[in-house]
């Protein structure tokens, strides 16, 4: 097995936003998560002819309740099943909730796992060990200060392994609102370094339209005065050894790099989609579109991480984690949140995004993964809610390879913990992996020269098809 190693150049580690600016200027910051190279599996020959070509990789903060959507307790108490009834779905014998009646059209395009679980109660380690598949350094609590992270999300790993594909984005992250992102350090390139964090996508859910501070320049700093300045630092460092301005110059030549990429920018301007096709990600009511918000913005972030793979960025995030200051956190009103503010917008969104990729050709090299931190009580408490639950959850997957309507494990009578083939965020890590053609027990390096597998569990097998 080949070993990836870190880059070389200590200093590259050592990059701040503040000596960026003193070098350049220019508002292209934060690029080294945007490098690429050829595919580390395709120079290990791993790489299988049906691996997928991009993942997208859709995050309910806060946490959905399985009971609610996707593994439903008719027989249940009245205590644990809810107010909401089973529906028929694409494929036969399989149900699911009746607030997800798109979802339900699509089904034989999706697959189940009824069995995910961990043992993080709270938001911020249980976020971390979903995106990394790893449970924190620190262990299972919240955080009200920012922390390091250790291990690398799944994005920031594969744009390690990938640094000399050419690309100019591998991996992509999309708040919900202007400049907020969830602050869990678990989005980022951990112990491989600020280089392999994400290209991250703002939006402005007032104005709806999304922006990359890495892809604008900056009004006083025309074009001529930032070549100059690329002059300038060239002939600064042309006495240097080559082994000394390796790092520093791929950051900044990565900068310039995007300061050109129109296909990236071009993803990101929405305006180029018919407004039958906006709308079918989803719009608001009449009387709310009348403040401004006639496209729901869960459904444009979808439509926005389709176009980036389009544009070939290969991993996307899409983090749905607040509407109208309301995130899937239900600890009251259970029923009512879910019903009224979070599911229909969200429910329709990712339907039409799995429409659309087929519609597209793009959904058997697309594997979308949908999933919270973790689930919901099965015992509705006082207050007519459901309180955190990562002993058993479900996690949907759709294309790339999937075998439709596959479920992997079982939640017992109630959906309180597995009653079949246990799963845990280590297996769906390394099932992300290994759909891109990569081997999970491969391994990067840290700082300390320490290896680590990419991932600690086993692919899902079970729930893709015989040609994968």
């Amino acid at each position: 097995m080949r070993r990836t190693t870190l880059i070389s150049d200590s200093r590259l580690h050592e990059l701040t936003r503040r000596r960026f600016v003193q070098f350049g200027g220019a508002s292209a910051l934060s690029l080294g998560g945007l490098w690429t190279a050829q595919s580390w599996a395709e120079a290990s020959g791993l790489k299988t002819p049906n691996s997928i070509r991009a993942c997208i990789f859709v995050f309910y903060y806060g946490g959905p309740s399985h009971l609610d959507t996707y593994d439903l307790k008719p027989n249940a108490p009245s205590t644990v099943r809810g107010e909401f009834q089973p529906i028929a779905t694409s494929v036969p014998g399989l149900q699911i909730s009746e607030l997800l009646p798109n979802m339900a059209k699509v089904m034989h395009r999706c697959a189940l796992v009824r069995s995910m679980h961990h043992g993080n109660r709270l938001h911020d380690s249980a976020s971390i060990e979903t995106h990394t598949g790893r449970q924190a350094a620190q262990g299972d609590r919240e955080e009200f200060a920012p922390i390091p992270q250790f291990y690398p999300c799944h994005g920031g790993t594969l744009s390690h392994l990938w640094q000399e594909r050419k690309l100019d984005v591998a991996h992509a992250a999309l708040p919900f609102v202007f400049h907020n992102v969830v602050d869990t350090p678990c989005q980022g390139g951990g112990f491989l370094g600020a280089a392999f964090d994400p290209f991250r996508v703002s939006v402005d859910p007032n104005k709806q339209h999304y922006i990359a501070e890495e892809l604008s320049i900056r009004q006083e700093l025309p074009a001529t005065r930032i070549g100059s300045r690329r002059d300038l630092l060239t002939a600064l460092r042309s006495g240097e050894a080559p082994n000394n301005a390796t790092g520093f110059d791929q950051y900044y030549n990565k900068a310039y790099q995007l300061l050109g990429s129109e296909k990236v920018r071009r993803a990101l301007d929405l305006s180029e989609e018919s407004p039958a096709m906006r709308e079918r990600y989803g719009v608001y009511p009449s009387d709310v579109a009348g403040h401004g918000y006639a496209h729901h913005m869960r459904g444009q972030n979808l439509l926005v991480a389709r176009r980036l793979v389009e544009a070939g960025v290969p991993f996307v995030n899409v983090f749905d984690f607040r509407q109208q200051g309301q995130n899937w956190d239900a600890h009251a009103n259970n029923f009512a949140q879910h019903r009224e503010h979070l599911v229909p917008p969200a429910e329709k969104a990712l339907a039409t995004l799995i429409s659309d990729l087929e519609e597209r050709g793009l959904l058997d090299s697309t594997l979308i993964v949908a999933t919270g931190e973790f689930g919901r009580t099965p015992q509705i408490n006082n207050t007519a809610g459901r309180d955190h639950w990562p002993d058993c959850y479900s996690v949907l997957l759709a294309g790339g390879g999937v075998q439709g309507g596959a479920i992997h494990g079982a939640s017992d009578a109630i959906g309180a913990y597995p009653a079949k083939d246990p799963a845990t965020p280590a297996d769906l890590a390394a099932t992300i992996y290994w759909r891109f053609g990569l081997d999970p027990a491969g391994h990067v390096t840290d700082r300390l020269s320490r290896p680590h597998h990419l991932a600690d569990g086993e692919p899902l097998r079970s729930i893709f098809g015989s040609s994968v």
